[in-house]
């Protein structure tokens, strides 16, 4: 008679568990009332012996380099739903952190951004597109938390050297004109700044920042350290008291889930300032599904912030759409809503910073781990997830082997909780089309008559959120346009009075800085130009050349023809180029490959095989001069190439075998000023 009523009972919860299972019924999921079907690992989540860490935010970076470059350009509506589906509460991601880079004139992974102080007395809070980004974030999340680091520096900080320490007054100045300039001219309040990304610390710089921005009524801005390794910096704090008291955050990259016991010790709040890095594919988001987890279980990091928001620079730049999401073609208006918007949305959706981790997290027995976390008035949300090794590959540190295996976990609400009557669910599974879901809502989890436990059945590669709150949305709008290649006919005079974006639309600058300029002395035909305003290199973050380029165009470009009018500045030593079948960007860019035009202010010009001019195909002189404007064409035909210049053929039948495509591009010679207009690009397509 009681195995009948055993079996009976195992019959109703079979029922019941399909029910959970609502519209995807398909899903290889059990949500069971009790543990009485199969035996399983117990977990108690229990507020009786007071709470763990308070969480500070999911976040992403804009930044480091370029990042968001291409972003800005997109037309209405599109942009605007990507903004949504990054920042818009209970939508998409629905970030609770925006970290930017304070540009500083150098390339920092996949491009320059412009600093608001070129020189000394030059001060322009207006440059480039991070001030729009954090004010566009904040009109969608007044709360979100906002970040500035600097990854390179302006060249007259340095008096000379490649260092930022030179003079800690001036550099800790600058970076303090940036933090008021954010609110003075824009009403953004900068809650966090950094020091120098993933470089050296100066214990004295942060000591003079932070005296410096109490000085000017800024306590209220703290102060994260170091953006690099827990150590040294974690030593520095325990044996020097006022460094200690100066950081608010000790901030490591690629932490691998772990810290460091010195870190620890420090008793103060530690954070993955970065992370992820990973390709937005399946893998990429299992990637930061398990991090976003276990960063808390194994290293007590309260926040997780991916680099990088957006993948919306050129794909063959360094680390192509390794952003939350992917927005790289504004000519066409196309995106791609990827998988790590929705392992965001888990965690981000159902928590808010303030609210605490339990005591008891921890990792699953087969594999896996889960948090919880509550507002301290009763709201509770569990993630649990289960992403195997093979698809949570993060780009970097190198993760040791582990296993996931088929598993049931009981999951036992005690203290404050054990009296919820319903949880909503939340679950993703990753991997094969014919089985993935993402971010999908199954029925509510009722709770009344189980004593405060329930029992899940899971496989891997699943993530699964319970939680309390009932805002969570799967926010969506009509599909973004096709994708489609770069215009195989562009151009651009740069005809443009008030310009929002100091940037000309899709020119991506690799070194030097490439701004609207208007010719006040030249009311004629280039009035408004492209002018590329450094004169000095900056204090570099990455092998940046010594030359400045900008690229644009269609990486498979391969026969083209280039026209573009040049103004040289610079007398005697200065020169202009324009380039086809350009091979290389970003970090790597002083290597870079391609068919380069040179013309010089000493009457010579050149065509090299690569940026750096090592490979001279072909030089020789003509009637050129300083501050007068050129017309140059480059054409591009299979393994021969000509030039132009004003019109009159200067070279021809220059063999070019390799590369065999890439971008367009202007640059010049060194950090000058210099001049472009009329640029135009015919491809074959």
């Amino acid at each position: 008679m009681a195995e009948r009523r055993l079996q009976a009972s195992r019959q109703r919860r079979v029922k019941v568990m399909t029910a959970a299972a609502g519209s995807a019924g398909q899903v290889a999921v059990t949500l069971l009332l009790c543990a009485l079907l199969a035996p399983g690992s117990s977990y108690v989540l229990d507020d009786s012996d007071g709470l763990g860490r308070e969480f500070d935010g999911i976040g992403a970076v804009s930044g480091g380099g370029a990042t968001s470059r291409l972003l800005v350009n997109y037309p209405e509506p599109y942009r605007s739903q990507i903004l949504d589906y990054l920042f818009k509460p209970n939508f998409g991601a629905s970030l609770h952190i925006l970290k930017v880079e304070i540009g500083g004139d150098g390339q920092t992974t996949d491009g320059t951004e412009p600093s608001h102080m070129h020189y000394a007395l030059d001060e322009n809070y207006f440059r480039g597109y991070e001030w729009w980004l954090m004010k566009e974030a904040k009109k969608r999340n007044p709360n979100i938390t906002l970040i500035g680091l600097p990854w390179s520096f302006p060249g007259w900080l340095g008096k000379g050297f490649n260092w930022p320490y030179v003079n800690l007054q001036l550099t800790a100045y600058y970076v303090m004109t940036w933090i008021v300039g954010a609110k003075h001219y824009h009403d953004l309040d900068i809650d966090y700044i950094g020091i120098w990304n993933e470089r050296a610390f100066d214990a004295n710089y942060i000591k003079v920042l932070r005296r410096m921005l109490n000085y000017q009524g800024l306590q209220q801005v703290k102060i994260i350290a170091s953006d690099n390794l827990w150590e040294p910096i974690s030593a520095s704090m325990l044996l020097d008291s006022e460094l200690m008291k100066a950081i608010d955050v000790i901030g490591a990259h690629y932490p691998g889930t772990r810290t460091v016991k010195d870190a620890r010790l420090t008793e103060k709040k530690l954070w993955s300032s970065e992370d992820f890095s990973t390709l937005n594919n399946d893998v990429g988001a299992g990637c930061w599904g398990r991090i976003l987890n276990q960063n808390y279980i194994n290293g007590y990091m309260t926040s997780t912030i991916a680099w990088n928001l957006v993948a919306s620079y050129y794909e063959q730049l360094p680390y192509g759409r390794c952003g939350l999401m992917t927005a790289q073609e504004p000519w066409s208006g196309h995106y791609a809503v990827e998988a790590p918007i929705w392992i965001s949305a888990h965690t981000t959706q159902f928590t808010q910073p303030g609210w605490y981790y339990l005591k008891t997290v921890g990792h699953l027995e087969k594999g896996g781990s889960y948090v919880a976390l509550t507002d301290g008035l009763g709201n509770l949300t569990i993630i649990v997830e289960t992403m195997s090794h093979k698809h949570s590959l993060c780009i970097r540190p190198f993760l040791p082997y582990f296993n996931v295996s088929h598993q049931f976990a009981t999951f036992v609400l005690k203290g404050s909780f054990r009296e919820i009557p319903e949880l909503q669910v939340w679950y993703t599974k990753l991997g094969k089309p014919s089985k993935r879901y993402l971010f999908k809502q199954l029925d509510s989890l009722w709770l009344l008559d189980s004593s405060g436990s329930f029992t899940l059945e899971l496989h891997e590669d699943e993530l699964f959120t319970f939680t309390t709150l009932t805002t969570g949305n799967k926010g969506s709008y009509p599909p973004p346009p096709k994708s489609q290649p770069f215009p195989c006919v562009y151009e651009d005079d740069f005809n443009v009075d008030y310009p929002y974006f100091s940037e000309a639309p899709n020119f991506a600058d690799q070194t030097g800085v490439f701004e609207y300029f208007m010719n006040i002395e030249d009311p004629g035909e280039h009035r408004f130009t492209l002018r590329q305003v450094l004169n000095q290199r900056p204090i570099t973050w990455a092998a940046d050349a010594f030359n400045t380029i900008s690229v644009i165009g269609d990486y498979k470009w391969s026969n083209l023809t280039i026209k573009c009018d040049v103004y040289i500045e610079t007398s005697e030593t200065g020169g202009v180029f324009i380039a086809g079948r350009v091979n290389k960007g970003g970090i790597l860019i002083r290597s870079a490959r391609g068919v380069f035009f040179w013309i010089f202010a000493n009457g010579s010009y050149q065509v090299t095989g690569d940026l750096a001019g090592w490979i001279i195909y072909t030089s020789g002189y003509a009637d050129i001069k300083a501050k007068k404007w050129y017309t140059l064409t480059l054409t591009i035909k299979g393994g021969s190439s000509s030039g132009t210049l004003n019109g009159k053929l200067l070279w021809k039948n220059v063999s070019v075998n390799f590369p065999k495509n890439g971008w367009a591009a202007i640059g010049t010679h060194s950090f000058e000023f210099a001049q472009f207009d009329n640029f135009r690009v015919e491809a074959t397509c």
